[in-house]
């Protein structure tokens, strides 16, 4: 058993398993694009919110969450808990092409510069009723989840050993604390506490 109190383990390209161990972290409201996520309850309760609505999972119990799906993590009364989550690639359903492919195009290159104006232009409505549009499709505005996609790319260059200036620069961030700040907010921990929480899996 790890000491850490999160690892993640990849099974293969389309399955990542996230194992919390008496742990008490938060997370705040995200998504996950084209993930399937699973889990199950080993010891202790936690509190998720899955599109709105909150529900206390106890041990036995077992959760699933679809992808684009808004989802939030928290531990009750401050209380630890610790599970199994599985991450499984999948192909989630878009019923808007023009939708479809802004959140492919942000999620290809979340370190490009996009302008709202230019995302606004490319789906042909106007800035308001794209952000408006965008975040009844995927739970996030398209900076939210630009911000997310960032951080995402950032765990994927980290799992290759590079440095945090350099994951940093690549991910498209200001500079290394602006990361570690978004990093933080959404993964719960800092850049380098994840990278030590990568099981390398031969």
């Amino acid at each position: 058993m790890s000491m850490h109190e999160v690892t993640y383990s990849k099974k293969n390209n389309d399955i990542e398993c996230v194992h919390y161990v008496e742990s008490r972290k938060s997370y705040l409201p995200h998504t996950h694009p084209n993930h399937l996520t699973i889990g199950y309850i080993e010891e202790g309760h936690v509190c998720i919110t899955i599109d709105g609505e909150s529900c206390i999972y106890e041990k036995g119990d077992e959760f699933r969450i679809m992808p684009n799906v808004l989802h939030e993590i928290k531990p009750v009364d401050d209380t630890s808990y610790s599970m199994m989550v599985l991450c499984i690639k999948t192909e989630a359903v878009v019923n808007d092409d023009d939708l479809k492919e802004l959140q492919h195009a942000i999620m290809e290159k979340p370190d490009n510069i996009y302008l709202i104006e230019d995302m606004a232009e490319d789906v042909k409505i106007s800035p308001y009723h794209m952000i408006r549009k965008f975040k009844k499709a995927f739970g996030l505005t398209p900076h939210q989840f630009q911000i997310q996609c960032k951080v995402r790319k950032a765990q994927k260059l980290l799992e290759t050993g590079k440095s945090i200036s350099e994951v940093a620069l690549e991910a498209g961030f200001c500079d290394q604390s602006h990361l570690d700040r978004c990093f933080q907010k959404i993964v719960g921990m800092t850049p380098v506490q994840y990278q030590a929480s990568v099981i390398k899996s031969d």
